[in-house]
């Protein structure tokens, strides 16, 4: 009898994770390699000599992130935007997430400047800019809160209606708009010839404030692109903020802000409450908790024969 409980008990767990939503967040893969090709024809960006983000957390000591080489030599994916192949050219040094996987999908590219050690900074970003743990040039930095349009959703995630952009530095507020797909966001009055261009291509965000939004799904993704020109006679050794660490020397040139094509708003900004971009979540946390949901079926079932 003890066997025929086991084999329905195991055929049981067997069955829920057959039936797991297959939209449970996505696993998210952070590397730095340099761009090696681009074809806009199919839509996809390839990076040489990746190596993957990761961070430890030692005992009585401070958390330690670091780039570890991979076993492949390049990775592909899909790009962020259409944008992003007159942003970035072969040689480029980047950062790139990837959803579900190493490659795959890139949900956010962006360009590297610094030559030395620890002092890594973005020029330019095309995607989420949540998804790049490397800092904006010369203290520059974003905070994003979208609101969703609670008419266009599916399961628990909702297009966005408007994003609201506040443009910092050095950890002071000093530009804020709300922003409809296509509009963009300016900021140039530090007097040191320095700037930052923030645009809001498209967006998701969790539909929680709209209250039919309900069920599991894969996780928010928003399209920004971002660039920073760093100030005239950028000094390399000011940078000690970034974490990575690289072995080539790269240093582009410095570009002026690009020509914005302002899209004209067929409708007032959302009023509803802004959410803010979700954090990413294992996809295997609800096989974690299906199993042992079945240990613990399969316990009592013992304890009982």
């Amino acid at each position: 009898m003890k066997e025929t409980y086991l084999v329905i008990v195991a055929a049981i767990l067997l069955l829920c994770c057959m039936c797991m939503p297959a939209g449970a967040s996505l696993l998210e893969v952070t590397v730095k390699g340099t761009v090696a090709t681009l074809s806009p024809s199919s839509n996809t960006i390839t990076l040489d000599h990746p190596r993957q983000y990761g961070c430890s957390y030692p005992a009585g000591g401070g958390t330690v992130c670091t780039y570890t080489p991979m076993s492949v030599e390049t990775l592909t994916g899909t790009a962020p935007d259409s944008a992003s192949f007159s942003v970035f050219k072969p040689g480029d040094s980047v950062v790139a997430t990837s959803l579900g996987g190493a490659g795959g999908t890139w949900i956010a590219l962006a360009k590297l400047y610094g030559s030395r050690p620890n002092e890594e900074n973005v020029t330019a970003l095309e995607g989420d800019p949540s998804m790049i743990p490397t800092p904006l040039v010369a203290g520059y930095a974003v905070d994003i809160m979208i609101s969703p349009n609670c008419s266009a959703c599916t399961g628990r995630i909702c297009t966005a209606a408007s994003a609201d952009v506040k443009i910092l530095s050095n950890d002071m507020l000093v530009q804020e708009n709300t922003l409809l797909p296509g509009q963009d966001l300016r900021f140039n009055g530090k007097n040191d010839g320095s700037g930052i261009s923030v645009v809001f291509r498209k967006g998701e965000t969790s539909g929680q404030s709209c209250g039919s939004a309900t069920g599991t799904g894969p996780q928010a993704i928003s399209v920004f692109s971002i660039t920073v020109v760093p100030p005239v006679g950028f000094d390399q050794t000011s940078l000690r903020t970034a974490t990575a660490t690289r072995t080539e020397e790269v240093v582009p040139t410095p570009v002026q802000l690009p020509p914005i094509v302002q899209q004209t708003p067929g409708t007032a900004p959302s009023t509803a409450t802004p959410a803010p971009l979700p954090t990413a979540k294992s996809g295997m946390q609800p096989l974690a908790a299906l199993g042992a949901a079945g240990f613990a079926g399969l316990v009592l079932v013992m304890r009982k024969n």
